[in-house]
């Protein structure tokens, strides 16, 4: 007997079929559609009465079939709850480790005989990511409930494309005090993320002539393809120990027309830009009427002295300044900014459009609340503490556990690198995987075009993003780490 149903907005496809008879049937049926998936934990079923009347059986039929399920573990039943699928323990597949990109371990296909649900490993340290549990959920809904309160009716129609007046003007005086950035409102462009930026900035910089963006031999494949998408090329400016060689700008003969780098702290091997290399890229500029795309993902996080400055305090109309809210506070929000050079301000809000259609207006006006209050402050101040014990946590268990590791870079951002002995980059990731531990190799972040371990950086390294798990995840995944490790 074949039939369909849905409950609580949940549509199912039951086969009720074998020789055991119609109650058997059911439960066989219910059984295959929670193993599967289709039956999830928590999901409420139909009553009795309405799922007898669907399937043209007995009442008594399906009460029977609920009562041995909810004996065998399958279900549950409380009064004024109904009933229910159990939150029964699914099982877990060991992580894959990447040594090359490709989706996220949470992102890879169930195995054969489950469904194409998603799973997700035990542990995670992948850079990029704060902790998200400790999102300041209280304060940021006491700014969220001024800001709706004071908010003029204007603020819920569509808006300057640059961003709401009230965030823009906070920021200007935040990124001054805090990262010594020049910038008035008028200059400051609200986008929803950094890669969103990058897709305004490309087809800017696209109609401008500009062909070749210079970029650092290591960072992020995903920006270097929303560069491709616009036409551009990113040729790899060669580093060493003193950071990315900026000097080559003026010598290379591709003369790009930009240069995207994160001087502060660079991605994701960890140095900071030598002071000659930051008054050489803006030399360059300067000279060559280029433009420097500053990333500064997470410059309010140094741990060992003052977070150096922004390299736009050098010269305001030949650097583009890039910050966002994704380290600080929580990706999910999808706020960031851009500080631009007055003569960007009109092709960039021409390659955005009259629609600010990726930035809520409340959630704006919510983030000047935050910060104008001092909230902001207290969080960050708050989470450098965390990060750094973290940090300090993490040097310390791989100088006892694994010696011939080398934690590098500065002290700062959410992630360090773990230098690996010559060509045990690929068993580490194994090795990890086995641990049921999400990690990224060095290798994964350098550009195509430069070889491994080019210009005396390490060859073989973990990226370890140690701001990832929850405090209370936090020591399981450095000891999942540890066991990893040469």
């Amino acid at each position: 007997m074949t039939d369909s149903w849905a409950t609580s907005g949940v549509d199912l496809h039951l086969e009720i079929r074998g020789p055991g008879g119609l109650r058997a049937g059911l439960m066989d049926a219910l059984r295959e559609a929670v193993r599967t998936g289709r039956l999830t934990p928590g999901t409420r079923l139909p009553s009795s009465r309405t799922l007898a009347a669907d399937l043209g059986v007995a009442r008594n039929t399906v009460a029977d079939a609920y009562a041995e399920l909810v004996a065998e573990g399958w279900l549950t039943a409380r009064q004024g709850s109904g009933t229910r699928v159990a939150r029964r323990a699914t099982p877990r597949t060991p992580a894959v480790a990447h040594a090359t990109s490709g989706p996220l371990p949470w992102q890879r296909t169930a195995p054969a005989g489950r469904d194409a649900r998603r799973v997700r490993p035990l542990h995670t340290l992948h850079p990029g990511t704060p902790d998200l549990g400790s999102f300041p959920r209280a304060d940021w809904l006491k700014a969220a409930r001024r800001a709706l309160t004071a908010a003029p009716h204007e603020a819920f129609g569509y808006g300057d494309p640059r961003g709401r007046p009230e965030l823009r003007t906070v920021l200007a005086d935040y990124l001054a005090r805090a990262r010594g950035v020049h910038a008035d409102p008028d200059r400051i462009v609200i986008c929803s993320g950094f890669a969103h930026g990058l897709m305004l900035l490309g087809p800017v910089l696209h109609a401008r002539r500009v062909r070749d963006i210079a970029v650092e031999s290591y960072g992020l494949d995903h920006h270097w393809r929303l560069l491709h998408d616009a036409g551009l090329r990113t040729p790899p400016l060669p580093l060493d120990g003193h950071g990315t060689r900026t000097e080559e700008l003026a010598r290379g003969t591709g003369r790009p027309g930009a240069v995207l780098l994160t001087p502060a702290h660079q991605f994701p091997l960890g140095g900071t830009l030598h002071r000659e290399r930051r008054a050489a890229a803006v030399d360059w500029a300067r000279a060559t009427g280029g433009l420097v795309l500053e990333d500064d993902y997470d410059g309010e996080f140094r741990y060992d002295r003052k977070a150096v400055g922004a390299l736009q305090g050098l010269d305001p109309e030949h650097v583009v300044y890039l910050g966002t809210a994704s380290k600080s506070l929580a990706p999910g929000l999808r706020l960031a900014w851009m500080v631009l050079p007055r003569h960007l301000v009109p092709d960039v809000l021409a390659a955005k459009g009259d629609i600010d259609w990726v930035s809520s207006s409340l959630d704006q006006l919510t983030l000047a609340e935050f910060i104008t209050s001092g909230a902001y402050d207290r969080h960050v101040r708050t989470m450098r503490l965390r990060y750094r014990r973290r940090r300090d946590q993490l040097v310390a268990a791989v100088a006892e556990r694994a010696p011939g590791v080398r934690v590098s870079g500065i002290a700062a951002g959410l992630h360090a690198v773990l230098e690996l002995p010559t060509g045990t980059e690929r068993s580490a990731l194994r090795a990890a995987a086995m641990q049921d531990l999400a990690l990224q190799g060095l290798d994964s972040f350098r550009h195509p075009d430069v070889p491994r371990g080019a210009g005396g950086t390490v060859a073989d390294g973990l990226v370890v993003g140690y701001a990832t798990p929850t405090d209370s995840a936090w020591k399981g995944a450095l000891d999942a780490l540890c066991r990893a490790l040469p």
